[in-house]
């Protein structure tokens, strides 16, 4: 029977291409049977960020851990020479950043230095900072923070995770379900662990504006993942539910949103992503404008994880909590029983809910045939 359905489909199709088939919502990818593989590889990746956050830690600005700021209007300079000026000159393990295209700032930790040795170093740094620049060295702006304010930010930006974290699931529970919250939340904390662990492996400043990115980015993780619940709610329980014809269980009604929705979550993903990527080659990398690192990078990782976790974590998670409810169960059961009619994950993805309805219908007189009216019906 499984050849007869898949030669209908087939022919339902009516032979679109790849392409085709992505926009009509037709693609037979089979998301939820193969959830170990999408889980199996974000939890490798999130265990080496976890691995290198115990051995590396955090590459911190001094907004978070404090330090001291030079900046110097240097048109005719380079990071490289303006880094080597101030190592000259008694810092270890600068950053020097460039700011626009002629302004270049230098951070350095000088907490655990005296006093006099913080005044020195200051004045050294300054000195060479101006001779690079061939300004002045009054020119040289200069300013510190405390850990004690570093400190301070760090939690604000805590408490700000938290809070957008509580409103999720508060918003998601109350116009979805808890269940669908739960997958929800647990994408996005998928999201948040592969960017801060990206951020740990190559050893990523983490600044205020890398904050406020990760916050643009779960933001947008939970746009797609609404999307994709919106649909497998109108399957599940919407006047043309695909589960009340009791052909296909949660899985597999999951799956069938996920692929009709899939086209909308590549063209959302690309949009977000190509802008983003050309801010960090064109601005950050050709024009040289470093502050635009950041931001930028931080919303780079964060988005290309965001449109994996919508689309290969979140809906296949929701379907394995689902899958445990009693009555998804007796569903799935009643679906085995009548394993003659029950659609593929490939062939409700290419006959949609219509023809789903359709082939229930003629599934159903056919298993009133008699055994040699069946076979003759299948020729």
């Amino acid at each position: 029977m499984s050849e007869t359905l898949t030669s209908e489909a087939r022919h339902d199709d009516g032979g679109p291409g790849r392409f085709g088939r992505l926009y009509q919502g037709l693609t037979t990818v089979d998301f939820v049977g193969r959830k170990k593989l999408w889980f199996t590889a974000s939890l490798v990746v999130i265990l080496l960020g976890i691995g290198s956050l115990g051995v590396r830690g955090f590459n911190l600005g001094i907004d978070f851990k404090g330090g001291n700021s030079w900046e110097v209007l240097a048109p005719h300079s380079s990071i490289s020479a303006m880094t080597s000026a101030v190592t000259k000159a008694g810092l270890s393990n600068p950053t020097v950043t460039k700011l626009g295209s002629e302004t270049y700032q230098v951070t350095a930790d000088l907490n655990g230095r005296s006093t006099q040795a913080q005044t020195n170093v200051t004045n050294a740094v300054v000195n060479a900072m101006a001779k690079a620049a061939g300004v002045n060295p009054i020119q040289v702006s200069t300013s510190s923070v405390g850990p004690t304010w570093g400190g301070q930010v760090t939690n604000r930006a805590l408490e700000a995770l938290i809070i957008f974290f509580l409103a999720v699931v508060l918003y998601i529970s109350l116009r979805f379900e808890p269940k669908m919250a739960l997958a929800a939340f647990i994408a996005m904390i998928h999201d948040l662990l592969v960017t801060v662990g990206v951020y740990s492996l190559f050893g990523f400043q983490i600044t205020p504006d890398t904050v406020i990115a990760i916050l643009t980015i779960l933001g947008y993780s939970l746009y797609d993942t609404v999307v994709v619940f919106d649909r497998v709610r109108d399957n599940a329980t919407g006047p043309n539910a695909i589960l009340k014809g009791g052909t296909l269980n949660y899985s597999e009604m999951v799956n069938l949103s996920m692929n009709q929705t899939l086209a909308r979550s590549i063209n959302t993903s690309l949009v977000a992503i190509l802008p983003v990527l050309a801010v960090l080659v064109v601005g950050a990398y050709i024009l040289g404008a470093t502050t635009l690192q950041d931001y930028g990078l931080a919303l780079f990782v964060g988005l290309v994880s965001g449109a994996y976790s919508s689309i290969f974590i979140a809906s296949p998670l929701l379907a394995w909590l689902k899958e445990r409810e009693p009555r998804y169960q007796e569903l799935a059961a009643r679906v085995a029983r009548t394993q003659h009619s029950t659609l593929s994950p490939r062939d409700a993805a290419l006959l949609g809910s219509d023809a789903t309805q359709r082939l229930a219908g003629n599934r159903r007189s056919v298993s009133t045939l008699t055994p040699r009216a069946r076979k003759q019906k299948r020729r």
